[in-house]
């Protein structure tokens, strides 16, 4: 076995900050947070998955129970409700190994998953799964991209 060593300031330098970063990636997954939030708005503007998939349009059932409200406010847009909340309100918590994504709203895991009437009998009908949350292609490029830029600042002393 060879052993290298290596007496090199730069080098020393740069691996220290690399290292650590590493250890503390909470900058990095605020970033990368933030970068989810703004994705996922998009999605809901095309109506699609995160594998570009369409949701499926309201029924009927859901049309004239939203008429039947006092706001009569009605989006046929699927995910769009009265409030619109679902399509706007999403959360993150950056941590220095990890983060977490998601919305806080309620029925967010309803409109993700969907459901029946027959496993949830308070529906008015069954509701298809229309997921919003999870990674397209893009948002996987673009989170190495977040990645390397982190990694090239700390390597390079934060310039």
């Amino acid at each position: 076995m060879v052993t290298l060593k290596i007496k090199n300031d730069e080098i020393t330098g740069a691996l220290t900050r690399l290292s650590a970063f590493l250890s503390d990636m909470t900058p990095a997954n605020q970033d990368i947070g933030e970068y989810l939030v703004v994705s996922t708005k998009e999605r809901f503007g095309e109506g699609v998955s995160p594998e570009g998939v369409k949701w499926a349009p309201k029924s009927a059932t859901t049309l004239a129970a939203y008429g039947a409200r006092k706001s009569n406010r009605i989006d046929v847009r699927p995910l769009f409700g009265p409030s619109g909340s679902l399509s706007t309100q999403f959360s993150y918590d950056a941590k220095p190994e990890s983060i977490e994504f998601g919305s806080p709203m309620v029925y967010a895991a309803m409109q993700q998953f969907g459901g029946t009437k027959a496993q949830f009998p308070n529906l008015w009908g069954n509701i298809p799964a229309r997921p919003f949350l999870g990674l397209s292609p893009k948002d996987e490029t673009n989170i190495v991209a977040i990645l390397a830029e982190w990694a090239e600042t700390a390597t390079n002393g934060g310039a």
